[in-house]
């Protein structure tokens, strides 16, 4: 029997730990084509059982001819195999399909936290069950209407935090604190389920998700249509002048005081400043400011871009002191040259070969941006589609800020000490960017600066003055 080998992406991985915990039941593994036309067009399965969503896994076409294939996570650990029954194909590439069966190992975050959702049902009281699965932290508005409708609905409370972003650990324990602030006895289960892109499908997996737990009803904020449990829109809560969250109808409208809206909150984290009293318990406030501490003190990653000779080099090594000298994080410096000779030891420069070196660099900067460090880049990375990698790498762990040194090819030409444009107009140099090989301008660059007209101190301090308007730093006096 043949077996192949594949590392899913994060939201594939994530379908694969549902259908091993049973989430997805009835799927037993991936749908066949037959059944994805049929979820696509008729929102149901062959069977006739509604479904939201096609859960699919996309491989190349090597691994798709398979009759197994193994999955490992992103530390290559093997978490379960694919009994690949009948793969296909359509306009997207080849997918494997059939069921995924556990290799005995454990396998996501927080394991030992996430009974399977016979086990989960299985512990319930009989009577109502409210399904709350919050993909953010829970304050006294949403708690208060958590309360109010297990109470009027007599249910047991099953909150199902959703185990997404960046660090889904801190978010659950984010959730976990208010436990205090729950019903008595609530029963907690971490699911890692990832987002959709489609909100109305998105929700509507949220409900088959929560049933399969065992949830007879279903909090959620939208409106679901076709959801296999009821869906109850959160009730009216107002904060009076107690700075207490009471029922709508139980406090007059001269009674009420407003409450704190999402631009403010995430204002108040980036600075840091404390969130208040009637808005949260002190306990959440410590969690919610582990799962965003202030933009100040979190990683983020500085990234220039431009032709060889532009002066990349230079601002990165002149950024990095500056930033060593004032700021507390510990700032790490990849240079094109350096980064070639090492982590990127053995590539040459043909296009599939620069993307590789480019997205090796994103992946380092990022792994520095989430320990909380500094990452200063100085690759040429010619192409869109690499900066846009390694823009939403860093972006999952901190801040990223793209700088286009855009000095003019003629001024690069006259300061190039190495001969490489000489040889690169001759022919000895194949595959040069700005001469035999293309440069595709960045038009999305947050900073723009051309050393012809720039002293290296004018230049540094824009991307210092643009590093503290955004709040990645505070302001310092130069020496």
């Amino acid at each position: 029997m043949r077996r192949a080998t594949w590392v899913p992406g994060p939201a594939e991985l994530s379908d694969v730990e549902l259908l091993l915990d049973g989430a997805l039941s009835p799927l037993r593994g991936f749908l066949g084509a037959d059944e994805v036309e049929s979820v696509r067009t008729r929102h149901c399965l062959l069977s006739g059982e509604p479904w939201p969503d096609p859960v699919t896994l996309a491989v190349p076409e090597e691994v798709a001819a398979a009759e197994e294939v193994e999955l490992h996570d992103a530390e290559g650990a093997p978490v379960a195999v694919v009994r690949n029954e009948s793969p296909w194909a359509d306009e997207t590439g080849w997918h494997v399909a059939g069921p995924v069966v556990a290799t005995g190992g454990t396998t996501g975050v927080l394991r030992r936290l996430r009974p399977t959702a016979r086990e989960v049902r299985s512990r319930l009281p009989a009577g109502p069950v409210l399904g709350v699965l919050p993909a953010s932290p829970l304050h006294h508005r949403e708690l208060a209407q958590v309360r109010q409708l297990a109470a009027e609905l007599d249910a047991h409370v099953l909150l199902l935090p959703r185990m997404t972003g960046p660090r889904p650990e801190v978010l659950v324990q984010s959730v976990l604190v208010a436990r205090p602030e729950l019903p008595e006895g609530t029963t907690t289960v971490p699911v890692p389920l990832v987002p959709r892109t489609d909100p109305k499908r998105d929700a509507l997996l949220v409900a088959h998700v929560a049933a399969a737990y065992g949830a007879t009803h279903l909090v959620a904020d939208t409106p679901v249509e076709q959801a296999p449990i009821p869906v109850l829109e959160p009730p009216e809560v107002v904060r009076d002048h107690a700075d207490r969250w009471r029922p709508a109808a139980a406090v007059a409208p001269d009674e009420t005081r407003p409450g704190l809206s999402d631009e403010r909150l995430r204002e108040l984290l980036d600075k840091g400043e404390e969130l208040p009293a009637w808005f949260t318990t002190p306990a959440i406030a410590e969690q919610q400011r582990r799962l965003h501490p202030p933009l100040a003190a979190q990683g983020f990653t500085v990234f220039f871009t431009g032709l060889s000779g532009a002066g990349k080099s230079t601002l990165a090594r002149a950024l990095r002191e500056e930033l060593s000298r004032h700021d507390h994080r510990a700032v790490t410096l990849l240079d094109g040259d350096v980064v070639r000779r090492n982590l990127c030891a053995g590539l040459g420069f043909s296009a599939e070969d620069r993307s590789r070196n480019v997205r090796r660099i994103g992946y380092v900067a990022a792994e520095v941006t989430r320990a909380g460090g500094v990452s200063v880049c100085a690759p040429i990375a010619p192409y869109h589609a690499d900066r846009d990698a390694v823009r939403r790498m860093v972006r999952e762990a901190g801040g990223f800020v793209l700088v286009h040194v855009a000095t003019p090819l003629r001024e690069c030409e006259r300061r190039d000490r190495k001969g490489l444009y000489r040889r690169a107009r001759s022919g000895a140099l194949p595959e040069f960017t700005g001469v035999s090989a293309p440069y595709e301008v960045p038009e999305d660059a947050d900073l723009v600066l051309d050393t012809a007209e720039l002293s290296q101190d004018e230049a540094v301090d824009r991307v210092v003055a643009l590093l503290r308007e955004r709040g990645w730093v505070r302001s310092w006096t130069s020496a």
